[in-house]
């Protein structure tokens, strides 16, 4: 981070890796096996907790996929990290912090379905692997339990740190002007979305094929599995066979949770309507509040006819803003359907900082294209544009509020930017004064080839007063 400064204990809190990415899990997912003679406990942590070399080499490996510049050096703030999830898991104990197997359960199969979306199928995973998605689950359950305790522990110690402006002022006035950073273009963005309306005869047609699919599967007994990779149309879990994996009633749209979560295992819903489509839904097994399910989507398609009829509402709503006779926020909460933007007034937020300043390279190419042709406080034609996510086209008009050139770091346009990373750096100093408070209190081992290591320096001398 450009703002970021050196502290005694600085703590960075890089997430360990459980499951790593497939390249390099496909190449060093047998590495304690090939090479067990080699590998050793590096550092010991309380009662029982260890960190194998294995890990730390596992690890560093998948950093260095994606940083190729990263040096061999950067294994030591690397093993500090490790070692400090161990003593936040340490310290859940001792304050008795709960994780209950069915946030594992969920945690784990939310990590499942991206590998598996990554790889195309289950079974391609498995291949590249070498294991069985059971056997994925049964070796990582418990470092994914830890991580998430750890977690936990972590938020518990930083969940009352808040910044004030004056706070953030301070930070910023402290940085020397000639260590400044150099920010690329900006750009504040907003859209009012519409999307199309779909013709009675359409929708119709959308919910006969799925009914028609229903039937095959409950009374013809075909596999649900297999016509979900035959029609479903969510890219997400039709190569899956339908397979939503382990989810709550809060990761779904109420209608879709409503209808699941009254089934039983291995039954079959009837018809269910969301925003996305019609759905049916098998419910596979359920523990408590989370389930495992499978669904086959169908999505009523869209006629030319419908994405003019789109372009013509927005073509009228843009004559307004243009005449002032309604703002862009209003227009935004009025007409917009795409609920993401909606919270934030129609801005496209930062994901990473909140702010709604973002770098031209964040945005997807259709929207750079459109503020290219844009002056500061103008709206673009309506357009048809396909969700960067999804793949789902829709009709929009694109507001450009705010653009900035490149420029040395200001409090004026990159307010947002230094409060976050000033909030970092106060929830960075919490953590180093907790962590000074704890150590005494912690038995720590480190191996002797680690005990060089600068970050280490602080758990090496408590640990030699012991």
């Amino acid at each position: 981070m450009p703002y970021q400064t050196k502290s005694f204990l600085i703590v960075r809190h890089i997430k360990t890796i459980i499951l790593c990415t497939l390249t390099i899990c496909a190449s060093l997912s047998t590495f304690a096996q090939e090479d067990q003679s080699a590998d050793k406990i590096i550092v010991k942590v309380g009662k029982g907790k260890i960190i194998l070399q294995s890990e730390l080499e596992i690890n560093m490996a998948h950093y260095k996929a994606e940083n190729p510049d990263i040096t061999d050096s950067f294994k030591c703030a690397l093993l500090q990290e490790m070692i400090f999830q161990k003593i936040l898991a340490e310290q859940a104990e001792r304050d008795s912090l709960i994780v209950s197997d069915e946030e594992v359960d969920a945690n784990m199969e939310n990590r499942l379905r991206q590998y598996i979306q990554m790889a195309g199928s289950q079974e391609r995973l498995e291949q590249q692997m070498g294991k069985t998605v059971f056997q994925m689950k049964n070796e990582n359950r418990d470092a994914i339990k830890e991580q998430l305790v750890a977690d936990k522990m972590k938020n518990q110690i930083l969940n009352a740190v808040k910044i004030t402006p004056s706070e953030v002022k301070k930070y910023f006035d402290k940085i020397p002007v000639d260590s400044l950073p150099y920010l690329p273009a900006s750009v504040e963005v907003g859209q009012i979305v519409l999307d199309p309306p779909i013709s009675p005869e359409l929708d119709n047609y959308a919910r006969t094929k799925l009914e028609d699919i229903r039937k095959q599967i409950t009374v013809e007994n075909k596999s649900f599995e297999a016509l979900a990779g035959l029609y479903s149309t969510d890219p997400g879990s039709r190569d899956n066979g339908g397979d939503l994996g382990m989810v709550s009633r809060g990761d779904m749209v109420p209608e879709f949770s409503a209808a699941a979560f009254k089934l039983q295992n291995g039954e079959i819903s009837q018809i269910v309507k969301t925003k996305f489509g019609y759905h049916i839904i098998q419910m596979v097994g359920r523990k408590g509040e989370q389930a495992h399910l499978r669904h086959i989507l169908i999505r009523p398609e869209r006629s030319s006819a419908d994405f003019k009829s789109a372009l013509v509402k927005l073509d009228s709503i843009r004559a307004e803003l243009l005449s002032s006779k309604i703002t862009f926020p209003i227009a935004v909460g009025k007409y917009s359907t795409d609920e993401s933007s909606k919270m934030m007034g129609g801005m496209l937020g930062n994901p990473r900082t909140g702010s709604t300043q973002r770098q031209i390279q964040e945005l997807d190419p259709s929207m750079v294209l459109v503020l290219d042709s844009l002056q500061q406080g103008g709206y673009s034609q309506p357009q048809i544009y396909a969700d960067p996510q999804t793949g789902d086209k829709s009709c929009r008009i694109v507001y450009l509020k705010s653009r900035t050139q490149p420029h040395k770091a200001n409090l004026h346009d990159d307010y947002g930017n230094i409060q976050d990373v000033a909030l970092k750096q106060k929830q960075n100093e919490r953590l180093n004064n907790w962590l000074a408070e704890k150590l005494p209190s912690y038995y720590i081992k480190i191996d002797k080839e680690y005990q060089s290591c600068p970050e280490l320096a602080p758990w090496v001398a408590s640990m030699n007063k012991k």
